[in-house]
Formats: C-alpha cells, sequence, structure tokens
C-alpha cells in the first residue's frame, strides 16, 4: 500500500529526508520513530502530497505521489497532529462538511456519520459544538474525520499527543480496530510504548535517515532482551543481555542500587544513536 524508493526532501542544501526507502503491506501498522528534526513529519508530508519530493519515488495505494495527486488523496485518510477541527460546527456537521469535500452520497453520508461517531464513541455528541468536547474527544473526532471517505491507507501524526493514559488506551482500541478491518496505517509517535503495541514494524530515523527498520520484538532482540540500570547513576551505561538470568548475574557486579528489565525500543534507539527520544 505504500512503496517508496530513496525519497530525498531537500531545504535549501539540507537533506530533511535522505535517500529514504520502505514499503508498508495491506493492513500493516507502521511506526516511524525518532526525535524531533529527524524527518517524520517530513516525510508523511510527502506522502500525503503536501510537499513534493526533491528526488526518489513514492506510490500510495497505487499511486504516485508527484503525478497522481488527487488519486492519492482520495486514496488517504489523515490524522493530523494539530486539532484543525472547525470549532463552531458539531462533531455531525465535520463529518458532513469532510463527506461533502469527498462528493460522497447524502444517504451514505448519513449514515456513514453515525457509524464513526458510535465508533469513536461519540454518537451522544453529535450535536455538540467541537469547542465544548475535551481534548480526548477532539482527537477521537479526528480520527473519525480521516476515516470518513473510507480510506486504504490513514496517516497520523502523533495521534495521541497530550492525552491522559486513559484516552490513549482508548485510541489504541480504535486502531487496532481499524488494523483488523485490513486498513493500512503509518503513523508517528513519541510514545515508545506506543509503537511497541501497535506497530507491526518501525523505522527509526536519525537526521533523515533510516538507520533502523524491523519489527519490535526483532529490534530489541538485537541489542539483547533484557537490560540492566542503576538507579540515580547515568554516568554507567546500560548494558543488555539476552536472558534475565545473565542479566541479574551482572548486575551483583556493577552497583547495588540495580534494575533489571526488559528492553524497550528506548533502549535500541540510545543504543543506536546515543540519543533519547524527546517526549
Amino acid at each position: 500500500m505504500i512503496n517508496i524508493t530513496n525519497l530525498t526532501r531537500y531545504f535549501g542544501t539540507l537533506a530533511a529526508v535522505n535517500a529514504v526507502s520502505f514499503s508498508v503491506g495491506k493492513g500493516e501498522v507502521f511506526g516511524l520513530l525518532g526525535p524531533n528534526g529527524a524527518g517524520k513529519t517530513t516525510t508523511i508530508r510527502m506522502l500525503t502530497t503536501l510537499l513534493k519530493p526533491s528526488e526518489g519515488t513514492a506510490l500510495v495505494a497505487g499511486y504516485d505521489v508527484t503525478t497522481d495527486p488527487l488519486e492519492v488523496r482520495r486514496a488517504i485518510g489523515v490524522v493530523p497532529q494539530m486539532l484543525n477541527l472547525d470549532i463552531d460546527l458539531t462533531c455531525a456537521e465535520n463529518l458532513e462538511y469532510h463527506g461533502r469535500l469527498h462528493k460522497m452520497e447524502p444517504g451514505d453520508r448519513e449514515a456513514r456519520i453515525e457509524e464513526l461517531l458510535r465508533f469513536v464513541g461519540l454518537w451522544d455528541k453529535k450535536d455538540t459544538p467541537v469547542e465544548h468536547l475535551s481534548g480526548g474527544m477532539r482527537r477521537r473526532l479526528l480520527i473519525a474525520r480521516g476515516l470518513m471517505h473510507r480510506p486504504q491507507v490513514v496517516f497520523m501524526d502523533e495521534p495521541t499527543v497530550g492525552l491522559d493514559p486513559q484516552a490513549r488506551r482508548l485510541i489504541w482500541g480504535f486502531l487496532e480496530s481499524l488494523k483488523r478491518k485490513g486498513i493500512t496505517i503509518l503513523l508517528t509517535t513519541h510514545y515508545i510504548e506506543e509503537a511497541d503495541a501497535l506497530c507491526d514494524r518501525v523505522a527509526i530515523l536519525q537526521t533523515g535517515r533510516i538507520i533502523a527498520l524491523d519489527s519490535p520484538t526483532v529490534l530489541k532482540a538485537g541489542v539483547g532482551k533484557y537490560s540492566i540500570e542503576c538507579l540515580g547513576r547515568h554516568d554507567i551505561p546500560r548494558k543488555f543481555f539476552p536472558t534475565r538470568e545473565e542479566a541479574i548475574d551482572a548486575s551483583r557486579e556493577v552497583c547495588e542500587d540495580i534494575v533489571v528489565r526488559e528492553s524497550t525500543l528506548e533502549d535500541v534507539f540510545i543504543n543506536l544513536t546515543g540519543e533519547r527520544i524527546d517526549t
């Protein structure tokens, strides 16, 4: 559903995205991880036709983002990081407007609005202006709007940013439901546990390049399944081990206050780059 080869975008002489290549299959949840400025949002902007690539090719749902941008837009849904709903309109009116933009038939629009508002738990708020919704409700409505015209591929840029843990878990459930329906999802996130829980594969970006790409399980196994950390000692680097027993044995020689835990994608990132992902 997504196939990009040597995708590159320059801003002046700076390569914000530099020869990035990957593919995403139907029904796959694919994550882009990396610190601020790594190129995640620029990549999504090119794939959603908002920004032209400087070099390389990108196909979304079989259409070229450069030569067939209108067909790409018809095939995709976008859930932006910014809450860009019309706050003066109600929940139903926001979806109605989006459906009209995509030239959906009146009867189909009406049925789809009810279906999606029930899906995201906002049917009882259908006549409520967006300005009266909580942040979590607005996020849910953004997801509903992105799905209104039945896209084949959905791009989500930080879909749970700023939400409390309960609201984030609720949105995770929506994304898992979309995956079961065969919808392809590409998301960016700073929440490592989110990528670990949702993504079939993740690509880690640094300074515009992919430095690692695989499933979370494989990436974590690559550094070692278990990690030891000294509490309150940031000068002692993390150490990784294939088994818990080896980690426990090694911890006795490191320091007194030690934690043995399973490795995370943040561990993978730090091990590869020496940087911590900003959250």
